[in-house]
C-alpha cells in the first residue's frame, strides 16, 4: 500500500484526478467504480476539466456507483445517483449505457445486487475503485463487522452513518439501509484509491493505517490490497506516527 500526503485538499484532489485520468489513458475501456461524498467532490470536478481539456474519449469506459441510500429517490439532492450525475456524468455527457448504479427504490434489492455482481464479473472485475472513508471506518456502506468476502449486498446502516449522512440532504431523511459493493470487490479490484481530508478524519486514518487489520474497522482491509493508494492531506495525517510518515511518500508544495 502506498500513502501519499499532500499539503491540502486542493493538492490531494489534483493528484487523485491525475490517478483516474492515467487509468483511462492506459485502458480506454476501464471499469471504474466511483464513491460519492465530500472527499472526492473536488477530484471529480478537476477530472472533468482534465478530460475535456485533453479531449480524452470515455466512450468505452464503464462507470459504476459504489453505493446508494436505500429508499432515497435518484433525483433527490443527497442521493449518490444525483451526486454522480451532477459532478461527472452530465458534465462529460456520459452515455446511459456506460452508467451502472444501484436502483435503491427497487422492489427486489437482492436482484439489484446480483445484477451488479454479474456486470462486474462479465467486465472482468474493476480496474479502479475510488473510495472515501467514513468516521467509523466504513468503505462504501460496508459497516463495522461486515465480512470481507461479501460482494454486493444490502445492509442496515450504523448509527454513525445515519447521523453523518444527514449533511448531504436539505431536509431530515430516513437513512436506515444502504446498498453497496462489498469488500470482496475492493480486494479484487486492480487498483484502489482512498481519499480523505481534514482533521476530522485524522483519528480514523490513524486507526486504518496503524491499527490491527479487523472487520471492526473495514477500511483496514485496504492494507491487504497489493495495489492500494491512500491520498490524504496534512490534516488527515495529523495523528500518524513518525514511522508511518517516514514510510509514506510525502508530497508538498515546498
Amino acid at each position: 500500500m502506498e500513502i501519499k500526503i499532500f499539503k491540502d485538499y486542493q493538492a490531494l484532489s489534483e493528484q487523485a484526478a491525475s490517478e483516474i485520468e492515467e487509468v483511462i489513458k492506459l485502458k480506454p475501456d476501464a471499469v471504474i467504480c466511483l464513491a460519492t461524498g465530500e472527499s472526492p467532490k473536488l477530484t471529480y470536478q478537476l477530472l472533468v476539466k482534465k478530460l475535456i481539456d485533453g479531449k480524452i474519449d470515455l466512450s468505452d469506459c464503464t462507470l459504476i456507483g459504489l453505493d446508494e441510500w436505500v429508499g432515497v429517490p435518484p433525483t433527490t439532492e443527497g442521493s449518490c445517483h444525483h451526486f454522480l450525475y451532477k459532478e461527472i456524468f452530465s458534465p462529460l455527457g456520459i452515455s446511459e449505457n456506460q452508467i451502472h448504479l444501484f436502483d435503491a427504490l427497487s422492489g427486489n434489492l437482492f436482484l439489484e445486487c446480483q445484477n451488479m455482481d454479474k456486470l462486474i464479473l462479465e467486465k472482468g472485475d474493476i480496474d479502479l475503485m475510488v473510495v472515501g472513508i467514513g468516521m467509523n471506518g466504513h468503505i462504501g456502506f460496508n459497516e463495522p463487522g461486515i465480512p470481507v468476502d461479501n460482494y454486493s449486498h444490502v445492509i442496515n446502516l450504523d448509527s454513525t452513518t445515519q447521523t453523518v449522512g444527514q449533511k448531504y440532504f436539505a431536509h431530515p431523511t430516513e437513512l436506515k439501509k444502504g446498498i453497496t459493493l462489498g469488500l470482496k470487490h475492493l480486494l479484487q479490484a486492480e487498483k484502489v484509491v482512498l481519499l480523505a481530508n481534514g482533521d476530522k478524519k485524522a483519528s480514523i486514518i490513524k486507526e486504518t493505517l496503524e491499527g490491527p487489520i479487523s472487520i471492526d474497522v473495514p477500511a483496514t482491509v485496504l492494507r491487504m490490497h497489493l495495489n492500494a493508494m491512500v491520498i490524504i492531506d496534512e490534516e488527515a495525517a495529523g495523528l500518524l506516527s513518525e514511522k508511518t510518515l517516514l514510510d509514506s511518500q510525502t508530497a508538498s508544495n515546498v
